[in-house]
């Protein structure tokens, strides 16, 4: 891949699918490079989900926080003529068994402005609940007032290119370990375009590139995964030594809770 808990984990649906604890463990091997790839273990990140044409091109990535919702980046322009597709690993594959979800209404925040990239998140509310499994249950949200420090060790995932000048995506789901940073070093790189709505992490050997937008930062808190960052945007070039930026997930907790109890 060259390139949020509501009162509490949001939705334990049936005893053993709780928020940000897959099935399956994810196997990290440190500070790989997604540009270059390190191949995710099958059905590790069970919230990991992707967003297709109804042709089955993967366009963007996203995260189940519940049965019924998905978070993604509002700049991926999801409409409800796209699909999810979740509990998949290998896009080349037909012999997963993964569950193809049509939407029933998309809710961009209103606020995202596509110059500027800020208040980059969309939540999307599947027409049919998905069904918890293995391989696919929910990340936890944080709450507004969590607190994931510069320096935390965290992982993204996503079907996005390997290189930034390759031709096609992976079939094979990519992930990282990659580090948060400060806004304040964030802002060496990226400079007044970083606010506090936005999180940076990366910048060494590792890069989120086209195809990953709208997909997660999760970051363990208590044992459990996290949904700290979507991913946003990033070096042009999907270069490994400047950091991604991804949506902070914390700062917008307030409109997130106020959609999803309106929408029930």
């Amino acid at each position: 891949m060259a390139f949020l808990w509501l009162v509490s984990c949001f939705a334990l649906i049936g005893a053993s699918f709780g928020c940000g604890v897959p099935a399956i463990h994810p196997v990290l091997s440190g500070l790989s490079r997604i540009v270059n790839g390190e191949d995710a273990v099958p059905g590790s990140w069970p919230w990991q989900v992707s967003l297709q044409y109804t042709n089955g091109f993967h366009f963007c990535g996203g995260s189940l926080i519940s049965e019924n919702w998905v978070v993604t980046a509002a700049h991926c322009s999801v409409s409800t003529a796209h699909r999810v597709v979740a509990g998949e690993f290998d896009q080349g594959s037909d012999a997963e068994n993964v569950q193809v979800l049509e939407i029933a209404q998309v809710f961009k925040n209103p606020k995202f402005n596509m110059l500027t990239i800020r208040n980059d998140i969309t939540l999307v509310k599947l027409a049919t609940p998905a069904r918890f499994s293995q391989t696919v249950s929910p990340v936890c949200l944080p709450s507004a007032q969590d607190d994931f420090p510069a320096g935390s060790l965290c992982a993204t995932t996503g079907w996005g290119k390997t290189q930034y000048n390759a031709n096609k995506t992976p079939e094979k789901l990519q992930q990282a370990a990659l580090p948060l940073l400060s806004n304040e070093e964030c802002k060496k790189f990226w400079g007044n375009r970083i606010t506090n709505g936005m999180v940076c992490a990366g910048a060494s050997g590792v890069s989120s590139c086209m195809g990953d937008s709208g997909g997660p930062l999760v970051c363990q808190k208590d044992g459990a995964w996290n949904l700290v960052g979507i991913v946003s945007f990033g070096s042009a070039v999907c270069s490994t030594s400047t950091p991604a930026v991804y949506t902070r997930v914390t700062e917008l907790m307030p409109w997130v809770q106020e959609i999803l109890a309106a929408n029930n």
